[in-house]
């Protein structure tokens, strides 16, 4: 240990004799120089700020070129033994040694230069300092005794240390005295640039004979480069022009303060000599519009916040600003697509230092803990706990001033904290225009608006407004609201009667709602335009009806007549008045018998159109023209209610060969698929409503011994013996047979107005006066398999056809929508229903438009009745 001290202080000793000679040298070179002097030693102080450590370590410390660890048995005792108070001593030495040289060299110079050098060159000294008393820990100590030896010479640096600090405040003084000081060491720059240069490398080859021509490194981790010599060529100082990061924003001593302050002021702050900065004025925007136009800088112009003074940006500034703005790098020379260096493995090896489980203890919270911070949000949710911003807030409130809108909510998150799960009440409507006491004249109701207000009064839902907008020259002619107490009471009761619970909403997107149709141009054919027109009737027509075989049709109407068309030619062939208003004309689906059942009335005609074949119009004759006989005696309910009766001479001319007198007003009749049965409807005859009539017997039956409900229509299943019966809410299916009821089907409406049976029978379509068609698979369920809400208006009629996939509907809303029913065998799959085309065609009158419609048994046409009295084909 005492001989590795031993060898500590010699090299402590060393160096200071290296050191010495080259100290010397400087100050005999120094005053022969001093007028030549430039701004170039700025310069070269930064390189010495560079070398100190290196200097510090000259004595010690050896390594290769391979900048490997320092691996000295010697130094390697040493370190181990050093002592904290023991470092800092030699550090301090070491500083003292370097400033001894620096000292002297700054000495001279300091009249040369300009003030902006001197004071970086100060900054740099003390960085220095700060580098000489930090850098070298790992340099060789020494006993005591070696301390001693070296007094002497930590003396004299201390003196010259002290001498250079002197020396600079004196500059620093003469800097602020003398701003703009002009610099002499420029001027001999541009007379001669030989002898700076000359200069250079004198002080290049003192620092060397410090150094020593050996490579060193500090705690051998780098080795210093060599020093530049560069010939030629003046070293750019880059803290010359007095901008960098330490000293930003100096010219404006008031600090990190809100510049608003000055608002009010004709200054904007102070500079280092306590005087103001005063405000540049400031144009009006026509000069700010001169500037504009006549600067060609204008755009590149910003003000600086601190000073108030207008900064024209560099192009440099400008290049920097976009590379930022575009996420680029600020550096113009930085590489954005440099290949990637791996220093470090991506993979993550775990290595415990022991292999014991944690304790399962380490991972559960605290019970204590846990009851505190549940404490803690409940009042936070509660309202009991305010944050700070919170606090800020509601003070902020309390300050400002308090408006009470009108139209404001009395249920935000505040006030509603209480009440879990809050479901606000719906609001009503704003006032309009037509509210108001002195409204524009566009919103005055004129004779026909007020007429067509005055006949909704039963249905006051089909009113535009809910009132008659009234004007008055002033508020106070307007009088006390009539129906004030009655709307305020409607008003409690809807609020009292909501239902408020708050259901859980299924996150559904748009796209699984709307199901993938096929395109309807793959489905053809279907009717898509209208053909042809058949007029003649003077009133609505109510009802049509079409041959089996598709070439004539059959119309009833208001007019009391019925008429008989030639489908391909829209020719009127026969009419036949009935005297009373047709509601149901149908035409027997045998094909072997030449017959139409007309409902006229209270009376069922069966007619022979004469028309078609002359041998099936004369077979018809034949067989109606005797009564068979029966020994069967009819109910007394029966005959009250039902009389197959004798045709009159003139009704028989017009081709009327039977009429059944019923003893209400029928509004439908339909035949059975073998044309031996008909049924009629009279809504208003209760548990009679519904009568079975058999052709071949002339016999009629009741099927029904109660009322079931005000029937609206029947129907008769196409294969089996069963018998559809549509009161206004519900469906029943009847067995004729078994004599019972089979199904009863739950529409979900108000009102049923028609149905259609699909030919196969296992699907039916229902339509309503509420714009719904109800389509109901039989085999499925007792409620609709699917809706329809394709009409805007009441569905007055609804039809299947007999060979295509193809169903129709038609309501007040002028309009008849063909749609595509494709029902398929395999009960596994679903019925596929598309809507197709719709066919607006006919007008409206009296409210009525659309009245019937019915498929051409052979051809994808439809037929449709209206208001308007006209028949019309699409095809």
């Amino acid at each position: 240990m005492v001989a590795n001290k031993a060898k500590a202080t010699k090299r402590k000793a060393s160096i200071v004799e290296k050191t010495a000679p080259p100290t010397a040298s400087k100050q005999e070179l120094e005053p022969s120089n001093e007028g030549e002097q430039s701004d170039e030693q700025s310069d070269y102080e930064s390189d010495k700020e560079d070398l100190l450590g290196n200097i510090e370590n000259d004595g010690g410390d050896s390594s290769d070129s391979d900048g490997e660890r320092y691996t000295s048995d010697d130094d390697d005792e040493v370190l181990s033994f050093e002592s904290l108070d023991e470092d800092e001593d030699d550090d301090d030495e070491g500083g003292a040694k370097l400033e001894e040289i620096e000292g002297n060299d700054g000495a001279a110079g300091d009249d040369a230069e300009d003030p902006e050098a001197d004071d970086d060159e100060e900054e740099e000294a003390d960085s220095a300092d700060d580098v000489n008393s930090d850098s070298s820990p790992e340099e060789d100590e020494g006993d005591d005794s070696s301390d001693e030896d070296l007094i002497d010479e930590e003396d004299d640096v201390e003196e010259q240390k002290e001498k250079t600090k002197n020396g600079k405040k004196v500059a620093n003084n003469g800097k602020s005295a003398k701003p703009e000081e002009p610099d002499e060491g420029e001027e001999s720059d541009e007379e001669d640039n030989t002898l700076q240069d000359n200069f250079d490398d004198l002080k290049l080859g003192r620092i060397e004979d410090v150094l020593g021509t050996e490579e060193k490194k500090t705690r051998g981790l780098s080795v210093f480069p060599e020093l530049p010599k560069k010939k030629g060529s003046k070293v750019r100082d880059e803290y010359d022009a007095g901008d960098t990061s330490d000293e930003e924003d100096i010219r404006n001593t008031v600090g990190n303060i809100p510049m608003h302050w000055y608002d009010e002021y004709k200054h904007i702050g102070y500079d280092w000599d306590a005087r103001k900065i005063t405000k540049s004025k400031k144009g009006d925007a026509i000069d700010d519009f001169l500037q504009r136009m006549e600067d060609p800088n204008f755009w590149r112009t910003v003000t600086d916040p601190q000073t108030g003074q207008k900064v024209v940006l560099s192009d440099d500034d400008v290049a920097l600003i976009k590379r930022i703005m575009a996420g680029r790098n600020p550096d113009a020379e930085y590489n954005d697509y440099e290949p990637f260096v791996e220093w470090f493995t991506s993979e993550v090896e775990k290595m415990p230092i022991r292999s014991i489980p944690d304790s399962k203890r380490s991972f559960l919270p605290s019970l204590a803990e846990k009851k505190q911070i549940g404490k803690y949000v409940h009042a936070l949710k509660m309202g009991w706990l305010k944050t700070r911003a919170e606090k800020r807030r509601l003070e902020a409130l309390k300050r400002a001033p308090k408006f009470y809108m009108l139209w404001t909510t009395d249920h935000d998150k505040e006030e509603m904290r209480r009440i879990h799960d809050h479901v606000v009440a719906p609001k009503r409507p704003l006032p309009g225009h037509a509210e108001s006491y002195n409204p524009p004249p566009e919103y005055l109701f004129d004779e026909k608006e007020k007429a067509e207000w005055k006949k909704h009064a039963a249905e006051p839902w089909k009113r535009k407004r809910q009132f008659v907008p009234q004007k008055y020259n002033s508020l106070r002619e307007v009088p006390g609201y009539s129906r004030f107490v009655q709307e305020r009471f409607l008003r409690c009761l809807d609020l009292y009667l909501c239902p408020r619970s708050r259901r859980a909403r299924l996150t559904i997107g748009p796209e699984y709602l709307v199901p993938k149709l096929p395109s309807p141009r793959d489905l053809q054919p279907f009717p898509t335009l209208q053909n042809l027109v058949y007029t003649g009737h003077t009133s609505m027509v109510r009802c049509i009806s079409v041959e089996p075989k598709g070439e004539y049709i059959v119309t009833g109407s208001d007019d009391m007549s019925v008429k008989i068309w030639e489908i391909s030619t829209a020719r009127c062939i026969r009419t036949i008045p009935t005297g009373d208003i047709v509601r149901s004309v149908a035409w027997c689906p045998n094909s072997k018998i030449s017959l139409v059942a007309v409902a006229s009335g209270k009376r069922v005609l069966l007619v022979n159109p004469k028309v078609g074949d002359y041998v099936l119009v004369k077979k018809t004759d034949d067989l109606l023209s005797e009564a068979p006989r029966s020994d069967t005696i009819d109910n007394e309910r029966i005959r009250t209610a039902v009389q197959w009766g004798e045709v009159k001479e003139e009704e028989h001319k017009l081709g009327v060969r039977i009429v059944i007198t019923h003893f209400r007003e029928v509004r439908q009749v339909t035949w059975h698929g073998r044309g031996d049965y008909f049924a009629t409807v009279m809504p208003d005859a209760a548990y009679r409503s519904v009568m079975i009539h058999q052709l071949s017997k002339r016999r009629s039956q009741l099927p029904f011994s109660k009322s079931k409900g005000l029937v609206q229509c029947v129907l008769f299943h196409p294969i089996k013996p069963c018998l559809f019966v549509a009161t206004q809410r519900h469906v029943r299916v009847y067995d004729l047979v078994k004599q019972m009821m089979l199904k009863k089907l739950y529409p979900g409406c108000k009102w049923i107005s028609s149905m259609a049976i699909h030919p196969k029978g296992d699907n039916l379509l229902v339509g309503t006066y509420e714009k719904r068609l109800l389509w109901f698979d039989l085999d499925l369920s007792t409620k609709p398999y699917q809706q329809l809400r394709i009409h805007n208006s009441a569905i007055r009629s609804v039809a299947f056809h007999l060979r295509y996939p193809l169903f129709a509907s038609a309501g007040d809303d002028r309009s008849v929508v063909v749609s595509h029913g494709m029902v398929y065998n395999d009960l596994l799959q679903n019925p596929l229903i598309v809507p197709l085309r719709r066919l607006k065609n006919h007008g409206i009158v009296n409210d009525f438009s659309v009245f019937d419609c019915v498929f051409h048994p052979t051809q994808p046409w439809v037929f449709s009745s209206g208001a308007d009295n006209t028949v019309r084909l699409y095809t």
